[in-house]
């Protein structure tokens, strides 16, 4: 299904199809093998077999055969895994996930969203961004979000990547993935994000960006702590083998 913002071209390169018309530039996410539906939706985003049965009803019906009897006996029918691809056509706008359990507090949730992203291609330039540099109060983060305010992107730490690296981004962190990255993100396997910017993208985030329940209570499970480069490092994945021989 569409999304709100810009992206794709990569996603059909790298799965050597044609690229996507110039009228259809907001596909920007391709849902791997997925089990988990779009917030708000029955079935967008659910993978279908090629007989046209729902990759969801199939694993309910057959649990151990598609995911194994150990992980059958732990998580029941749920896959605990939606893989993603994801091109940034464009800069995403900051958001972040629940943790699990304000999922299971306000979502009837047995899963928030703690993500990982691998790179696999990112232009000169390219970076992400996690975490505010500096403690924020929670009257500035309801203002910044109740205003737009242009201030609070640039208050996240920018971070370069480059094809190869793997970061974590715990739920709860704010992040944004910027313009020209490429990545797979696994993640837990729900559509949750609470949207912090909104105002450039062809979206309502007054009605769409607080999961139905309010800024008053989406924004409570925003991390708002400082984050510094030595909590940003631990996010990191190992380094590459170039990076350790020095290369």
């Amino acid at each position: 299904s569409p999304r709100f913002y810009r992206g794709g071209a990569r996603i059909a390169a790298f799965r050597e199809l044609p690229p996507p018309p110039a009228s259809d530039g907001y596909r920007p996410e391709d849902w791997v093998a997925s089990a988990t539906a779009i917030f708000g939706t029955e079935t967008d985003g659910l993978t279908r077999l090629p007989d046209g049965t729902l990759l969801r009803e199939a694993i309910t019906a057959a649990p151990e055969s598609y995911l194994g009897p150990g992980h059958a006996a732990r998580y029941g029918t749920s896959p605990a895994l939606l893989v993603k691809l994801l091109d940034a056509g464009e800069r995403l706008p900051v958001h972040c996930h629940p943790d699990d359990a304000f999922a299971a507090r306000h979502l009837a949730s047995a899963w928030g969203k703690t993500e990982a992203w691998i790179v696999v291609e990112a232009g000169e330039g390219s970076e992400v961004r996690l975490g505010f540099r500096e403690e924020v109060p929670e009257q500035t983060l309801a203002r910044w979000v109740s205003d737009q305010d242009p201030a609070m992107p640039d208050a996240l730490n920018p971070l370069p990547v480059r094809p190869g690296d793997a970061i974590l981004v715990p739920a709860g962190l704010p992040h944004s993935i910027g313009e020209g990255v490429f990545l797979v993100e696994l993640q837990e396997p729900t559509d949750f994000s609470i949207l912090l910017e909104w105002e450039r993208f062809a979206l309502d985030g007054r009605t769409e960006g607080h999961l139905g329940l309010g800024f008053d209570l989406a924004l409570s499970c925003v991390d708002r702590s400082a984050w510094d480069a030595g909590r940003l490092a631990a996010l990191r994945g190992p380094a590459r083998s170039e990076e350790r021989r020095g290369g």
